[in-house]
């Protein structure tokens, strides 16, 4: 009889390699989690001491607090930058999508939840959306996402959900006539969210709160404890207080579904502070939303994922939100290749190995073309510092002996100046105009 081993010795050695061949590190949950107009010192864990978030601080405390990452001044560009890994130079999106507005995140942007989708996530918007509307083609559930709960702009009623009288509350872009808080409606889908997870798939949950955005309301429970703050304040304080417990409720439901190893957790705000001093702090910031100032740009933020991200860590390097994009690819897997060139830059090796910033030179956008900030190491440049189209008024800070951005060093230090002008020029080599159309008498709502 014909000895079998000639054919059985190939087949056990191919057997045997396929077993000992590694196995690919599974996809991680992402969750990213922004808040709405949030205080750069607000959160106990970059600096606030009137204002209770035991949940963001250990959420902090267990991962790397971001201690210089950048968004845009304002909501909407700040919503396209991180879906789309491109400053609003190249988007277009310098300013706020109104309702009713005939615009929105250009179509031809592939977002991050399309390309997560690709990669085989289960995509979910919870909250916020704030890129357009008008067509159905801006919808959330047509840009990526598979599942959408919450608004779709700001400034709605916390208890009604009216936005100048009309319903701004939707499912899966449909209007929605749930009741309730719309702090603890988000928290609530989002831990529905998780633990209706599909099994064996990889989930990119982003939760937008619309908090703590005005109008200022919260449930008068939450007011009790800040007896000792006053006027509007003391709302923002409830406020920021329902949105901690709302960010523990979604960390819990995470713990529950046992998720929380090979789960990365974000957090940010969409831009600085308004009206510091009086509603927001932003600690030894200037200024506040809406400006290129470090109090409108700089914000708020940290990360955590278990094992990989070192518990403690603090990070001063100069992050954007537009990293997160490729950042994101990469960790889950998906493509890297766009069809529009991707602003961004991996910022892992900054958040988990202490490497340098992945930028020479950031670019921050006004709310407006032509309106800008570079910062380059240490230093920022303002460009049209007056916040006037095509205006040639600068302004050069130190922020490492200056972080209140105080002295103006544009007269003293002009080879600077001219260094960092120089990036700024080739930005605008690239910039597009603003894709913000009016909306039309007939249809404001």
């Amino acid at each position: 009889m014909r000895s079998l081993l000639p054919v059985a010795l190939p087949l056990f050695l191919c057997l045997a390699f396929a077993a000992a061949a590694p196995t690919p590190a599974p996809q991680p949950n992402i969750v990213y989690i922004l808040a709405d107009d949030l205080g750069y010192a607000d959160a106990g864990f970059n600096g606030g001491t009137d204002i209770k978030t035991p949940h963001l601080d250990q959420l902090a405390r267990d991962g790397a607090m971001l201690k210089s990452f950048y968004v845009q001044p304002v909501c909407s560009p700040t919503r396209a930058a991180l879906l789309t890994g491109r400053y609003p130079a190249h988007t277009g999106v310098y300013g706020v999508v109104r309702p009713n507005a005939p615009w929105g995140l250009p179509l031809a942007e592939r977002t991050l939840p399309q390309a997560l989708r690709d990669a085989g996530y289960e995509t979910a918007l919870v909250g916020k959306w704030h890129l357009g509307e008008s067509d159905a083609a801006y919808r959330p559930t047509r840009r990526g996402f598979d599942h959408q709960y919450g608004l779709w702009f700001g400034n709605i009623d916390y208890f009604t959900h009216l936005r100048d009288g009309v319903l701004d509350w939707h499912r899966n872009d449909e209007p929605s006539h749930d009741e309730g808080y719309t702090t603890h409606l988000i928290a609530l889908e989002a831990t529905r969210r998780i633990r209706e997870k599909k099994p064996g798939q990889p989930l990119f949950l982003y939760v937008a709160f619309n908090a703590v955005h005005d109008p200022h309301q919260v449930p008068d429970s939450y007011l009790v404890p800040y007896a000792h703050l006053e006027g509007v304040r003391r709302t923002y304080a409830g406020m920021l207080a329902a949105m901690d417990e709302g960010v523990g409720q979604i960390l819990a439901a995470l713990d529950q579904a046992g998720l929380r190893e090979n789960t990365l957790v974000i957090f940010s705000s969409d831009n600085g502070g308004p009206q510091p001093g009086k509603v927001t702090s932003n600690g030894p910031l200037r200024a506040g939303k809406a400006t290129l100032y470090e109090g409108g740009v700089r914000v708020c933020a940290s990360a955590r994922w278990p094992g990989r991200i070192p518990a403690g860590t603090v990070v001063h390097e100069p992050l954007h939100i537009v990293d997160w994009f490729p950042t994101l690819l990469k960790l889950a897997g998906a493509p890297s290749a766009q069809p529009l060139p991707v602003d961004g830059r991996d910022l892992w090796p900054t958040l988990t190995q202490g490497a340098k910033s992945p930028h020479a030179a950031l670019l921050l956008c006004g709310t407006q073309p032509g309106v800008a900030a570079i910062r380059a190491g240490d230093w920022k440049l303002h460009v049209g510092a007056g916040g006037k189209k095509g205006s040639d008024q600068v302004e050069l800070y130190n922020l490492a002996r200056d972080l209140g951005e105080k002295n103006n060093l544009a007269a003293t230090h002009p080879e600077k100046v001219r260094e960092l002008r120089a990036h700024y020029d080739r930005a605008q080599q690239t910039a597009v105009p603003s894709g913000e159309k009016p909306v039309a008498a007939a249809k404001k709502k």
